[in-house]
């Protein structure tokens, strides 16, 4: 089998992905933009060939580095990035060259476009935040009278929270609307929820092989726009109406043979139109594992290796392993260098040393979103999870 890895160098912990896959026999050809001295050993041990491109968007450059693979090795069998950016690159670079073991290029959209998902939540019979395509003030003014302020604002094709914006009230409105960005927006209804995810991966009949859930106590849009501290945690237990409405979304979407990333909102408050308080309500989805070092989480969390869970799908179309383990809650929490902390770096490691997984510096651009310095651990109970949230981003004075 020739798989070609798109953007192996970054996240940096996707080399394992190459890895696994190398040692179950498979063919691991590589496109990137690093430098091959800068690779690190472990990513050049695990794969056949890298091809190395200046610009990974410029998609006469990707496809030379195909042509070259294809006429180095023969047919391409697969070809996969896992990050949400490369997934319209994959797309076209599938077919172009006929590699049928993915989306192609012509239902993109079901995956990229936040108003297409809306349709196939509808599909799956989860309830979405009401929308509208952004076009005129007046038309945006008719769509609040329906919904109410306030309401979010987005690129319809957009990767995470990126240019997302809260409007409060008529002026920010006016002020939105008065330097429309050129890209198309999507408009929606604010919901007050908790955003909690339905993770996993699934194979060629969309069955879920591996399947998890994590908690974002804090909007990401909120983290972002206000530089706030971030936290999420895994959870030990999958929650029964997550699980339900997870199962009936990777139905409904073209998610074969890929990893899956659900996000929901579990409601706070009744809303009218809209649904109860705890109800689920269906945010985004994206066909790629959830950001960030998330993968080594689910490994931490349950004492697995989801790289090889993958491996095994590509290969057999299946995987085993003891799904009856979860044994504990993972949780990412991390501090901003422009904060400054009651607690800081030793005396955290200090107290949490026998907790702790992972612990280092994030790269500048997942900062924005992620934070500066991470520490990732594991606890068997929730009050000790929150309880190390609130330890790592306890400011001084407050």
């Amino acid at each position: 089998m020739n798989f070609v890895f798109i953007s192996p160098q970054f996240p940096k912990n996707y080399w394992h992905f190459c890895d696994r896959l190398k040692r179950r026999g498979v063919n691991v050809l590589a496109i990137g933009d690093t430098p091959y001295d800068a690779l690190g050993d472990q990513l050049i041990q695990a794969v056949t060939e890298y091809y190395r491109v200046d610009d990974m968007e410029d998609e006469k450059q990707m496809i030379k580095a195909m042509g070259y693979f294809i006429h180095q090795y023969g047919k391409i069998d697969w070809l996969e990035s896992n990050n949400e950016y490369w997934l319209e690159m994959d797309a076209r670079l599938r077919t172009a060259f006929n590699i049928t073991t993915g989306m192609q290029i012509q239902h993109i959209n079901e995956f990229k476009l936040k108003s297409e998902m809306k349709h196939y939540y509808e599909k799956a019979g989860v309830k979405s935040a009401r929308y509208h395509l952004v076009t005129t003030l007046e038309e945006g003014k008719a769509f609040i009278k329906e919904v109410g302020y306030p309401v979010i604002v987005k690129p319809n094709n957009g990767v995470g929270a990126a240019k997302t914006y809260r409007i409060d009230n008529e002026q920010t409105l006016t002020d939105f609307y008065a330097e429309l960005p050129e890209i198309p927006y999507i408009m929606e209804e604010f919901v007050n929820g908790t955003i909690i995810s339905y993770d996993g991966i699934a194979n060629s009949k969309r069955e879920v092989l591996f399947e998890t859930s994590h908690v974002f106590p804090k909007p990401i849009m909120d983290i972002v726009n206000e530089h706030q501290d971030l936290a999420y945690y895994s959870l030990r237990e999958i929650p029964e109406d997550v699980k339900s409405a997870g199962h009936k979304v990777v139905a409904a979407f073209d998610s074969q043979r890929r990893f899956f990333h659900c996000e929901f909102f579990r409601l706070n408050e009744d809303k009218v139109g809209l649904g109860r308080k705890g109800e689920i309500i269906g945010l985004e989805v994206n066909m790629r594992p959830p950001g960030g070092y998330t993968t080594d989480m689910m490994n931490y969390a349950n004492n697995i290796d989801v790289y090889s869970i993958y491996a095994d799908m590509v290969l057999n179309d299946e995987s085993h392993y003891d799904r009856l383990s979860r044994p504990y809650f993972c949780v990412y929490a991390s501090q901003r260098d422009m904060q400054e902390y009651k607690h800081y770096h030793q005396e955290i490691m200090d107290r949490y040393y026998r907790h702790m997984v992972m612990c280092e510096r994030m790269p500048d651009i997942l900062s924005g979103a992620m934070g500066n310095q991470m520490y990732t651990a594991r606890f068997e109970t929730l009050a000790e999870v929150e309880a190390f949230i609130c330890f790592v981003h306890e400011q001084k004075g407050v």
